[in-house]
């Protein structure tokens, strides 16, 4: 039944079905052949999916980045990244991966954050000499920051389902994000140096220039930090409720640029971003229940320790599988199918379900950048107008950059766990 399940779902993306009706007329075989379960029943396990409280974070955090985001911060963000970094080489790359980090804090989403600097810095920097090729790599690679600094839309939905501690992920996600950064900049710099791409900015800033731009990015860059500090203090879900406050202060009070043609398009941009992730939750409940009667967590669970028992080999296994799917899936689509089968192989090979959260929402992130069906890639591709080969030649050196920030990730679990064993 799980091979029959498997192939539904193939055949209705193939043919070009949304995900989530997908996600539910592949587990009608489930429901008819084997448990003849009453309609009723599927009805209320869609009814059930909703009503949680930690899922109440999802609208919240939606509404606050929205919020956010019409106030005049993604400008102010980008004035102070440009002075931060736009005098390295690979100057507006350096800024583009920066402001990635910064807006982690801010969007949530990998797919919005690609989309929006495609659209804002894009052109900037195939008008510096970048070839469009190389401006599509490193903006769809740097959104992946977004998928671990807080408050990521995917860690959120990832703690709901296989039921671990939003805040430690949360708390988790701060130092990868640093480091993928880091990582992300050394590799445009050495991108930079050899296709000869020139810093955006003549010198360094001056001391003045930059805490002038800090300054006024300052309640920017005060909402992660906010967020983070804030979970000694409450939950997931007051942290979203009491961040949808600050961000309605700050665009009424402080930056007084939110009006209510703003806060209409943000509430408007917020409920259909919300009526998505909804309805994927909601047909992936019903697949889930119908894995669950089948056995689906400890067939495989079953299937891979028969493979091998070396913790390292069944991570590789989980790894593999991961990115595969994310080449398919929508993120939030994988995570809510994917994930609850493979966390059982992996808590039962002894890995820490939080430093697993965090691998496993930026590997899944990680496939939407490659072909043939990564959907941060053909956001990317599609607003510069790129070839998916092109896209995916002057993507080398930034993918062979991912793959040792997985293995140091996965080795060294450490670099996830400090924070919340520290702090919570």
């Amino acid at each position: 039944m799980l091979i029959l399940i498997a192939v539904l779902f193939t055949v209705f993306l193939v043919i070009g079905m949304p995900v989530a009706f997908a996600l539910a007329l592949a587990s009608v075989p489930v429901f008819t052949l084997t448990v003849a379960m009453p309609p009723t029943v599927v009805i209320q396990k869609m009814v059930t999916a909703t009503q949680s409280f930690p899922l109440l974070a999802v609208p919240f955090f939606i509404l606050a980045g929205n919020l956010m985001n019409v106030t005049g911060i993604t400008f102010r963000l980008v004035k102070f990244a440009r002075l931060l970094t736009g005098w390295m080489a690979g100057g507006l790359a350096q800024v583009s991966i920066v402001l990635s980090f910064m807006m982690g804090g801010i969007s949530g989403s990998a797919v919005a954050d690609a989309s929006m600097e495609a659209r804002l810095l894009g052109p900037s920097m195939i008008k510096q000499g970048y070839s469009k090729a190389s401006t599509a790599a490193v903006l769809a690679f740097g959104s992946v920051i977004t998928a671990t600094i807080p408050p990521s839309i995917g860690l959120i939905l990832f703690g709901f389902v296989n039921e671990v501690s939003i805040g430690r992920l949360f708390l988790a996600g701060v130092l990868p994000g640093i480091f993928l950064t880091i990582v992300l900049m050394i590799t445009s710099w050495f991108v930079a140096h050899k296709n000869g791409y020139k810093p955006d900015l003549p010198k360094v800033p001056s001391g003045k220039e930059l805490w002038s731009s800090f300054s006024e990015s300052i309640w920017a860059l005060a909402f992660p930090v906010i967020l983070i500090v804030g979970f000694g203090l409450f939950t997931a879900t007051e942290a979203g409720a009491f961040l949808v406050f600050y961000a309605l202060c700050v665009g009424f009070f402080v930056y007084r640029e939110l009006d209510r043609k703003k806060l209409y398009e943000a509430v408007t941009g917020s409920v259909s971003d919300l009526g998505m992730v909804m309805l994927l939750i909601i047909m992936a409940a019903v697949l889930g229940y119908a894995m669950t009667i089948e056995r689906a967590p400890q067939q495989i669970t079953e299937f891979v320790t028969t493979l091998t028992e070396n913790p390292v080999l069944i991570l590789t296994l989980v790894v593999a599988v991961l990115v595969i799917s994310g080449m398919f899936l929508e993120g939030a689509a994988n995570i809510l199918l994917v994930t609850p089968i493979v966390m059982p192989v992996l808590v039962n090979a002894g890995y820490d379900p939080v430093h697993m959260g965090i691998l496993i929402v930026t590997l899944i992130n990680f496939g939407g950048l490659t072909p043939p069906v990564g959907v941060i890639m053909f956001t990317v591709c599609g607003i510069l107008d790129v070839k998916t080969g092109a896209y995916t030649r002057a993507s080398i050196p930034f993918f062979i950059a991912m793959v040792v920030f997985f293995v140091l990730m996965a080795a060294v679990p450490s670099l996830t766990l400090l924070l919340p064993n520290a702090l919570m």
